[in-house]
């Protein structure tokens, strides 16, 4: 220090501190479970709340869009074929003007009515269909988290507790199963059964649950060895309630996680499925069939491809933003 200080230290300066017992033990800062820690950091992401607020707008949409209009799903009429979308006040926007190569086909087909994602080739209502193919991609991603949480983490539990002979030969017809595509799944099933939701079903609940099981079983021989297990064991715990109660619960940040990965898969493969026929038929529609009935008139009319595009787009991207959100909120490293 270049200069001194004037002030002198001296003993009446320091005064010590009385505690009792019970000051001195006591928790001054207020105690956050490891729940409450994870969905305190999931809603500080603004990308995975974000996320979720576009699916909650999404899953709206596919639940009361269909009925805006009146129109079903399979309500021909040729005479307002393959009219472009158009929305009354925002028709000073390109996209919903109505207008196409410079031509008000509203006007010159005598139409009335205004079209929000415009018709197909068959003059059927694109926003009707649209929000019902959403239906059948929700649905899918339905079965596909029931088919993980019913299937996969109950046969990654048993094989991971019980090991040995069990854990064997559990995981030996698990890799039969995987080492079937699930494309040759569908063929099989087309042989047996009708293309279609049902068939759809059938296909993820024979193969989803395959990775959700890996990593239940894996979670499961990290955990079943630890003392609260050998605690809950010796209080005369039986192997159910071990599992369903103890272990299951202790992994269920990772089950959330891969769940959620697993339904953007489910979601694609569907529509891949729908896109080259071995999906959804007509007259039904899914977001696949939409967008490979759309492809078939892209350079006409680009409008009847776009807007399936970006939903099942946006169904993709944020689930799977969602999903990164939860692995951060879940990563025990992160904690603050």
């Amino acid at each position: 220090m270049t200069a001194k200080s004037n002030a002198e230290v001296t003993k009446e300066l320091f005064v010590p501190a009385y505690l009792s017992d019970t000051e001195s033990e006591k928790i001054s800062g207020k105690s956050v479970s490891a729940w409450k820690d994870a969905l305190r950091r999931f809603l500080t992401n603004k990308g995975a709340m974000l996320s979720m607020i576009i699916l909650t707008v999404i899953i709206l949409l596919a639940l009361i869009g269909p009925h805006i209009f009146g129109y079903d799903i399979d309500n021909q009429d040729v005479s307002r074929a393959n009219l472009p979308p158009k929305i009354e006040g925002l028709t000073w926007l390109p996209a919903f003007s109505g207008y196409e190569n410079g031509v008000d086909i509203y006007k010159e087909k005598n139409i009335s009515k205004n079209y929000w994602f415009g018709t197909d080739q068959f003059g059927r209502d694109l926003w009707t269909r649209t929000w019902k193919g959403t239906q059948i991609s929700l649905i899918i991603a339905l079965i596909a988290t029931l088919a993980d949480v019913l299937i996969g983490v109950v046969y990654g539990g048993v094989s991971g507790y019980f090991g040995g002979a069990v854990d064997n030969a559990l995981q030996r017809i698990l890799e039969v199963i995987a080492g079937i595509p699930s494309l040759v799944w569908i063929i099989l099933l087309i042989l047996i059964m009708q293309p279609g939701l049902i068939t759809i079903t059938i296909a993820i609940l024979a193969t989803s649950w395959l990775s959700m099981a890996r990593i239940v079983r894996g979670e499961m021989l990290k955990l079943k060895n630890q003392e609260f297990v050998l605690a809950s064991r010796t209080l005369g715990a039986g192997d159910g309630r071990i599992i369903f109660k103890h272990l299951i619960p202790n992994s269920l940040g990772m089950i959330i996680i891969n769940t959620m990965f697993s339904v953007p898969n489910a979601i694609f493969f569907e529509a891949f499925l729908s896109f080259i026929g071995l999906g959804i038929r007509q007259p039904q529609a899914s977001l696949g069939s939409l967008i490979n009935d759309g492809y078939q008139m892209l350079q006409i009319h680009p409008y009847q491809t776009l807007y399936p595009g970006i939903i099942i787009s946006l169904l993709l991207i944020c689930f799977n933003i969602m999903g990164d959100g939860l692995r951060d909120a879940f990563d025990p490293k992160l904690r603050r």
